[in-house]
């Protein structure tokens, strides 16, 4: 049996991580990117998300490829050919990337994801179930910059970003990210989901379910903050909110504080008013006409859709 290889390209160190967020904590308002949610308890969390009834876009996407995968497949291999090199950007537990395997018969499956330890356990799995498959798991915080060894990905590889995690960009570090994944894919073609524009109630509750998963996994990055930069966060000082802002056209998520309060750290401070906050991500929603705009701009060809019966999520191909 073949065994996962591992490269770590995560070239940021702990203490420019902490650099980091303890800048975003100094901020007025106060912002923290997304990534700071992953640490692997963050990891595990979000795998709970996606099974919640309220969390639409993990089964939505599922349905998508189920009723058209083998429409998606044909329209990839028509720009990669057979058995393409799927890069699989954000891949956590690896599941999505390897309900593609049946489909399109990779070659190589390359799993990209910040999160190295835990991406390790999940390849380690995948390779007892796919034993003579190669299989390379990559370090990377691309969302900084997206860059892979030519080596890895071959001239006609499938980049694949499934989940609307696009939406965690703004539109302008979108197109960067989606500019970077045409490099790339250089000859071959891009596969992302991408969530869409809907009723606000179907919206807000994605975020903020009944059993409160979205809230703890919230929370948690003040917990991962707390062993990386040695803050000393009361998790119970801090309430979870998530609401769309229509203007944006965008779910926020943010912490609030409960009361008025002096957060420390080695070499700073911050005092949080009660009912301030500290903004910890956007989802942007798309149309399908401003999202095909926008892969259109990244450089790739005039890309197909398929969409779920309610018109909530779409998947795209696109030939780079």
């Amino acid at each position: 049996m073949a065994q996962p290889r591992l490269l770590q390209l995560h070239s940021a160190t702990d203490g420019a991580s902490a650099a980091e967020a303890a800048a975003g904590l100094l901020a007025v308002p106060s912002l923290l990117p997304p990534k700071y949610f992953y640490d692997a308890q963050g990891s595990r969390l979000f795998d709970a998300i996606t099974e919640l009834s309220e969390y639409y876009p993990t089964r939505t996407e599922a349905g998508i490829f189920a009723a058209h995968g083998m429409a998606i497949a044909d329209a990839v291999r028509s720009s990669t050919g057979p058995s393409p090199v799927i890069v699989d950007l954000g891949a956590g537990n690896c599941a999505k990337g390897a309900a593609l395997f049946p489909l399109l018969a990779p070659s190589r499956y390359v799993a990209v994801d910040i999160s190295a330890d835990y991406l390790a356990t999940a390849l380690a799995q995948l390779q007892r179930e796919h034993p003579a498959l190669d299989l390379v798991g990559v370090g990377l915080d691309f969302s900084s910059q997206l860059a892979l060894p030519s080596e890895l990905t071959g001239p006609q590889a499938l980049v694949f970003y499934p989940g609307s995690s696009i939406s965690n960009f703004d539109p302008a570090g979108a197109l960067t990210l989606l500019s970077q994944m045409h490099t790339v894919a250089a000859g071959g073609a891009l596969l992302i989901g991408v969530d869409l524009v809907k009723a606000i109630d179907v919206l807000e509750a994605a975020y903020d379910d009944a059993l409160g998963v979205t809230a703890a996994f919230n929370l948690n990055l003040l917990r991962h903050l707390n062993r990386l930069l040695g803050t000393d966060f009361d998790l119970r000082q801090w309430r979870h909110v998530a609401l769309f802002n229509r203007a944006e056209s965008r779910i926020e998520m943010h912490l609030e504080s409960r009361q008025a309060q002096w957060v420390r750290w080695p070499g700073g401070e911050r005092h949080f008013a009660a009912g301030e906050r500290i903004h910890t991500e956007n989802s942007y929603k798309w149309t399908l006409e401003g999202f095909a705009g926008l892969l259109r701009q990244a450089g790739f060809a005039e890309p197909r859709h398929w969409t779920d019966p309610l018109g909530w999520f779409g998947v795209f191909v696109a030939a780079a």
